[in-house]
């Protein structure tokens, strides 16, 4: 059966990472979460002291960005991959509200930008891969056969996420949350290297009041199509 490439971006917490694990899943593609790659820079970062609320020295994450290494694995056959970080499984570390807070800031740097990107198209070389992120569609994938871009209201992406972080044992409030996701939005739209943007021939799902398998059968259904030769 012919194999496609499937780029699925758009703002933080609409669920881009959950219908593209789905997607894989049933097509039996590789799974990508560019979001975990950047999320895993982050937290090296944070841990050396390059980022925290007071600073943040580029130069220093620059100049150690030869000594990161991310892969992903699965813990057993049943699990989604998880993102490793120089050998270590950091997972759920890289879930946190603090991770989320930097993450941004870090994902405008150009030369970070350009080694995961480089990482990003070697992964997805042989087609038959869904992956989602922020520049997909637009830098990493230009030619995907499929491009979605997904889109919801800032408060329900945030109740999301809140509820996210809750399950997990995480406490924090609802309105930093907001605010994160506010915040995310505005520098991952006005950043000069690959901002947030929908791609030519993206097609555009606002998931604001839509449930996890009305969406997953829309979008399976472009899938199918795009794959059968139909559009």
């Amino acid at each position: 059966m012919k194999k496609i490439t499937i780029a699925i971006d758009g703002f933080s917490s609409t669920g881009k990472s959950t219908i593209a694990k789905q997607l894989a899943d049933w097509l039996e593609y590789i799974y990508v979460d560019t979001g975990a790659m950047y999320r895993a820079v982050t937290l090296y970062a944070m841990r050396h002291g390059f980022i925290s609320e007071a600073s943040f020295d580029s130069d220093k994450l620059i100049a150690a960005l030869p000594n990161i290494t991310l892969s992903f694995k699965k813990p057993d056959v049943f699990s989604k991959a998880e993102v490793y970080l120089n050998g270590e499984n950091v997972e759920k570390e890289i879930r946190t509200l603090e991770v989320s807070t930097f993450v941004s800031p870090v994902a405008t740097i150009p030369e970070v930008r350009r080694k995961l990107v480089e990482q990003q198209k070697e992964m997805g070389k042989g087609k038959g891969v869904v992956m989602d992120g922020r520049d997909i569609g637009t830098v990493v994938f230009p030619d995907a056969e499929l491009k979605i871009f997904l889109n919801a209201s800032a408060e329900e992406r945030a109740k999301r996420r809140f509820n996210e972080l809750i399950q997990r044992g995480d406490q924090v409030a609802f309105q930093d949350v907001l605010d994160n996701v506010k915040e995310r939005d505005h520098i991952d739209s006005t950043r000069e290297d690959s901002p947030l943007r929908k791609a030519k021939g993206a097609i555009e799902i606002d998931n604001s009041e839509m449930n996890l398998e009305d969406q997953f059968h829309i979008i399976l259904q472009l899938a199918k199509d795009r794959i059968a030769g139909r559009i």
